[in-house]
């Protein structure tokens, strides 16, 4: 059967998650969508005329939204990140413009019928993906938001300079609200065989340092080039493979969680049915705290969304 995945929202981040999945072979039918036909048509014509130097090929659909009804997954990639400028790096700054631009794309990808797994960067995205789970109407489980798996990898990269080692050599999480409540799980982190704390209490290392780092990471790149895009479409490309690959990989993504009545990011198995586990890991009363925290925060900013 056909591997197939939309994109909608073909600026800097929708653009990179295309060429990474175009890149790489890991679709087969590729459907990108966007307001702007020159823009989104002139990336078409670019990836076609990439593919005589690839190993793959990849059908290419633009702007068809019935062709969505079939995918495997659909990305959505749309947003108006300038609106973040000068606006204290806070992610609700673009909320006005996306919340609007969600409930009308949602409205789209219902009619066409899709019945795949949505994979949601759009920020706020706790906020945004609360409102395409309402708009559109699939199963909460089918419904996911990249959330804090990129703030964890920039946690990892930052444990990882600190201690001179492979990012990938971390493991742990940043739980909670993609956004400025977020924060690092530290009684999760583990590096060298050890909870990071115990490195920590013999080495000297900051931790409240590293976690600033982790939340701030992406408004540094942010201000550098005025956007980001590599880190948020590996993550986002990586939720989508772990679905079309059935891989039950443990990521932190943005899943509705019952105890908590909202979408925050918290560690699940994702597969080929979404989320196909909901974790539990023993958190240390102030990581409690400061998660529910979180969670009222996204709850409230739900609510005067809606």
């Amino acid at each position: 059967m056909a591997r197939k995945i939309g994109v909608i929202g073909m600026g800097n981040v929708g653009a990179t998650a295309a060429h990474y999945i175009v890149a790489n072979g890991f679709a087969d039918e590729l459907v990108l969508i966007d307001k702007r036909s020159e823009k989104v048509n002139a990336d078409a014509l670019d990836f076609e005329d990439a593919m005589a130097n690839l190993k793959s090929h990849t059908k290419i659909i633009v702007n068809d939204y019935a062709a969505l009804k079939d995918a495997d997954v659909i990305i959505s990639a749309i947003g108006k990140i300038e609106l973040q400028d000068n606006q204290d790096d806070d992610r609700f700054a673009e909320l006005p413009f996306t919340r609007a631009a969600a409930k009308e794309v949602g409205a789209k990808i219902k009619a066409a019928g899709f019945n795949g797994i949505m994979v949601v960067i759009t920020n706020p995205v706790d906020v945004i993906t609360s409102i395409y789970q309402e708009v559109i109407g699939l199963p909460k489980k089918h419904v996911l938001g990249t959330g804090t798996l990129l703030d964890s990898a920039r946690m990892k990269r930052a444990v990882a300079r600190e201690l001179k080692i492979d990012p990938q050599s971390v493991y742990g999480y940043n739980l909670g609200e993609h956004g400025n409540s977020q924060f690092t799980a530290w009684s999760t982190v583990r590096v060298l065989g050890h909870p990071i704390t115990e490195i920590a209490a013999k080495t000297g290392l900051d931790l409240a340092k590293l976690d600033q780092e982790a939340r701030e990471g992406g408004f540094k790149v942010f201000h550098g080039k005025k956007y980001t895009n590599y880190g948020i479409a590996t993550a986002a490309v990586r939720l989508a493979l772990a679905v079309l690959t059935d891989s039950r990989t443990e990521l932190a993504v943005s899943n509705y969680r019952k105890e908590w009545e909202t979408y925050l990011s918290y560690p699940a198995i994702v597969g080929r049915d979404g989320i196909v586990e909901q974790l539990d890991f023993d958190l240390t009363d102030e990581e409690i705290k400061k998660l529910a925290r979180s969670a009222d925060y996204i709850k409230t900013k739900f609510a005067e969304s809606r």
